[in-house]
């Protein structure tokens, strides 16, 4: 017998070089040399937020630095000390000179009388024979400061905004009136290096000379001119150390001085909080495209899922683990984020140096471009996260779906939840993404309103779309068999409605959101004047001058309602014996302690406001001093009745009790003040007066132009403010916000277009199989699509409805929340953006549709 074969020993199967992560990442970059077809929505959505991202806070640094570096030439000098009324006094004059070079200017509002050609508001700023000590005054022609300033036969120099010289028809040599002073204007003023320490103002920029000041007759007792001593420490002791040294021994030494005290470090304290302020909210705006974005991300990688089925079942045929699998298509997917993210990182850097490019001659402030690598690093991380929030639960659900399932799914898709380890992987991603966006908010409260409004609206459209489809499975069949088929298909497995609903619900917010904050600001910036608003402000009447000013008045403009009251500037220097730089006070109070404030006396209540606690003092009360303070400050700093307060006015602290608290009605226009003080506070203190005109009949401009001529001539001092003009200034710089935000969230707007078209790409393969079926069996084109149309209508209609409530809600909060005026309800501009967001969807489902219905069925038939 021969002796049984042993059979012969088979050959160790090589294992796979690398394991777990290196192989994973080895087999994605195998699959990516293929091409990254079917990626182009979601390399887009990433790029595009993060591009907004990087580029909003990359120029915020660019222009943070800026101040940064250029705070003494902001500043003029490395410490500046503002008074209120008056000159600092020659023993406060000798402080500051102990310490370094001291220069002053003054500035004041003023008119300037050119004749007949008219007068016009002016914003001057008085400069002595340093300026500038730091930077470059900038004029054409060009020349010195103090050579174009020069007196020359008895008429002073002026350098003056091109706009001045636009708005009264002037050119370089003309001669106009500043109070009692002849003023030639010798060039255009192009550029002053500390014009933003200045802030904004309702009139073009004038330059003059001290003497020229001194001589226009304007310094009266009580007028409002800010005098600003700059000190320019020596270069030998310029540090930081000698600067807190000057800043310490001034709040000891000259403690009943009543500075505002601003240095080099922060020579722009306003202005660094608006750049902050708005950088976080382009940077919610460029969040939200991402978050958009993240929805096109999901679609793209659900569609990403079913083109990989038979790759997946291959792998799992030939004992690939469901982990292994996941982890294979999830590094494919994140490398692929990684590209689109650095596609958004590249555009971003370059922005701020496009930015300074372009603007470089426009931009009234110091803006340096550089590259941000921390800036750089958040948005990526914003990126990368979104990317896995938004990757990680469709890739998840085909861990555990066997073989033949993963091929039966094509008609049958598995809706099984994901295992625990991939929902943990999404809520750890979800905390991340929240905790970036909380730690890196200027303000967290706003950032942690934002996030709860981002996830109420996907969690409200989510349940929308839910609702809707079993709303859709419970409707009585219709006899028509497009429409029966039309709602088949919105509740049928796999269907498009989660995704269409959720992609144009958020893009149809944004439109109607967008389209309410237009309308509203639309009707401030046309409509903004009540009924009774006064015509014209006038600041600086000397008090020895009022009742001839009443007189002058009741003959320009007869029957006209004239109002006058004395008013004084002061700056709150403590709260209950609090310092008011350690207040903490809410963003909508905190202005109040930010320097000087107008402030009054009345024995009566002024029109306009409403007591809201406490009681008004008598007419004739002779007591201690008391005021009456607006009533939100209640909240805002924290105050009671009897709490005390104190003021620096004219360089003496006064105390003064709370007595009571107004509601003030500020949109009147009319005059109205924070703190109205009794009468015997200031007995005898020296002030000026202001003063509104109010006419039943709108005068015409030419009458306005005559008033203000007439009145430079015989009140020369006096400063007539009109109070359109000053709205328009306002409405400028509403407007350019406007801009601003219909730009910043025009990113937003393009991120749901483009993801509108990915859920629509990515449910193109089952619209493929169901008119290839339809088609066989023979069924029309034209059934074919008026089924579809009919079905992308339905889940339009619907989407548009939650837009245009949640967009209304939306603008509501901006309108009045973040601008501060009022919300206009009208829907119309919100509706044509609805209805257009709908014909939209309905036109890239048809368009999709025609070309599937182009292609012959058996080629395809084979395939499915």
């Amino acid at each position: 017998m021969h002796a049984p074969v042993k059979p012969a020993a088979a050959d160790p199967v090589p294992a796979p070089r690398g394991t777990g992560l290196k192989l994973a990442l080895r087999l994605a970059w195998r699959d990516l040399r293929g091409g990254l077809r079917g990626f182009g929505v979601f390399i887009a959505c990433l790029a595009l937020g993060v591009m907004a991202i990087a580029a909003v806070s990359s120029a915020s640094r660019g222009l943070s630095e800026g101040l940064g570096r250029e705070g003494r030439r902001i500043l003029g000098g490395d410490a500046a000390f503002s008074l209120i009324h008056r000159e600092p006094t020659p023993e406060e004059r000798a402080f500051l000179e102990r310490h370094g070079a001291v220069s002053t200017i003054a500035t004041l509002r003023g008119m300037a009388n050119a004749g007949e050609k008219g007068s016009a508001l002016v914003e001057i700023k008085a400069v002595d024979g340093s300026y500038p000590t730091i930077g470059e005054l900038r004029s054409e022609p060009a020349g010195s400061a103090m050579d174009l300033l020069a007196a020359r036969d008895g008429v002073f120099g002026g350098i003056a905004d091109p706009v001045l010289f636009g708005r009264l028809d002037l050119k370089p040599g003309d001669i106009v009136q500043i109070g009692s002073a002849r003023v030639q204007l010798r060039a255009n003023l192009v550029s002053e290096p500390d014009k933003i320490a200045a802030g904004v103002g309702f009139g073009p920029r004038l330059l003059l000379s001290q003497d020229a000041l001194r001589a226009s007759g304007l310094l009266q007792p009580g007028s409002l001119v800010r005098w600003t001593a700059r000190v320019t420490l020596p270069e030998n002791a310029a540090s930081d150390a000698a600067l807190d040294q000057l800043l310490a021994d001034a709040a000891r030494e000259q403690s009943q001085a009543g500075w505002e005290i601003r240095s080099r470090s922060n020579a722009a304290p306003n202005f660094q909080r608006n750049i902050e302020r708005f950088t976080q909210f382009l940077t919610l705006v460029g969040l939200t495209a991402l978050l958009v974005g993240g929805v096109g991300v999901a679609n793209a990688v659900r569609r990403f899922v079913e083109a990989k089925k038979l790759d997946f079942a291959t792998l799992k045929a030939l004992g690939a683990t469901g982990g292994r699998v996941v982890t294979i298509h999830l590094a494919e997917v994140m490398l692929v984020a990684a590209f689109g993210i650095a596609i958004g990182l590249a555009l971003g850097a370059a922005a701020p140096f496009a930015l300074g490019y372009a603007l470089a001659d426009r931009l009234p402030l110091p803006f340096e471009a550089t590259l941000a690598p921390g800036e750089l690093a958040i948005a990526a991380l914003y990126g990368l996260l979104t990317a896995l929030v938004f990757a990680i639960i469709p890739l998840g659900r085909a861990h555990d779906v066997p073989v033949s399932a993963l091929f039966r799914d094509q008609i049958e898709p598995d809706r099984r939840r994901p295992r625990w380890i991939y929902l943990a992987i999404f809520g750890a991603a979800l905390v991340g993404l929240v905790g970036v966006a909380l730690v890196f908010a200027y303000e967290r409260r706003i950032a942690l309103i934002y996030i709860g409004v981002a996830g109420g609206v996907f969690l409200l459209l989510r349940l929308i779309a839910w609702g809707l489809m079993a709303l859709a499975r419970r409707t009585p069949r219709p006899r028509r068999p497009s429409l029966r088929m039309a709602l088949a298909n919105i509740y049928r497995p796999g269907a498009l409605t989660p995704s269409l609903v959720l992609s144009l619900g958020l893009g149809v917010a944004l439109l109607s959101a967008l389209a309410f904050i237009d309308v509203s600001l639309t009707r401030q910036l046309t409509q903004s004047l009540p009924k009774t608003a006064p015509s014209f402000f006038f600041l600086d009447i000397p008090n020895a001058q009022a009742s001839a000013f009443d007189e002058f008045l009741a003959k320009q403009r007869p029957g006209a309602s004239v109002e006058r009251v004395p008013m004084m500037r002061g700056r709150i220097t403590s709260l209950n014996g609090v310092p008011a730089e350690q207040i903490k006070a809410s963003e909508q109070m905190a202005w109040v302690l930010e320097g000087d404030r107008g402030i009054t006396y009345s024995a009566t209540m002024p029109e306009g406001s409403r007591l809201a606690s406490g009681e008004w003092w008598p007419a004739d009360y002779k007591g201690e001093p008391l005021v009456s303070f607006d009533a939100r400050a209640i909240e805002g700093l924290g105050l009671k009745l009897g709490d005390t307060l104190t003021v620096n006015v004219l360089g003496r602290n006064i105390t003064a009790r709370i007595s009571n608290f107004r509601n003030i009605e500020w949109r009147s226009l009319g005059i109205n003040f924070v703190m109205v003080f009794s009468p015997n506070t200031f007995a005898g203190a020296p002030h000026t007066n202001l003063a509104t005109v109010t006419v039943t009949d709108a005068a015409s401009p030419t009458g306005d132009a005559a008033l203000m001529r007439q009145l430079a001539i015989s009140f020369p001092a006096v400063t007539a403010v009109r109070v359109k003009d000053a709205l328009e200034a306002v409405n400028v710089i509403v407007a350019q916000l406007a801009s601003a935000i219909r730009g910043a969230s025009s990113l937003a707007i393009v991120a749901s277009l483009l993801v509108l078209a990915g859920a629509l790409a990515a449910g193109q393969r089952a619209r493929l199989y169901d008119a290839m079926i339809l088609k066989t069996l023979g069924a029309t084109r034209r059934f074919i699509l008026s089924s579809y149309a009919l079905e992308y209508a339905g889940i339009g209609v619907v989407s548009a409805l939650f837009g245009l409530v949640a967009g209304a809600a939306a603008g509501w909060g901006v309108v009045t929340q973040v601008m501060k005026i009022e919300f206009v309800p009208d829907p119309t501009g919100a509706i044509l953006a609805a209805t257009a967001a709908v014909a939209v969807t309905v036109m890239f489902g048809l368009i999709g549709t025609l070309q599937i219905l182009s292609k012959a069925p058996a080629s395809h038939l084979r395939n499915l």
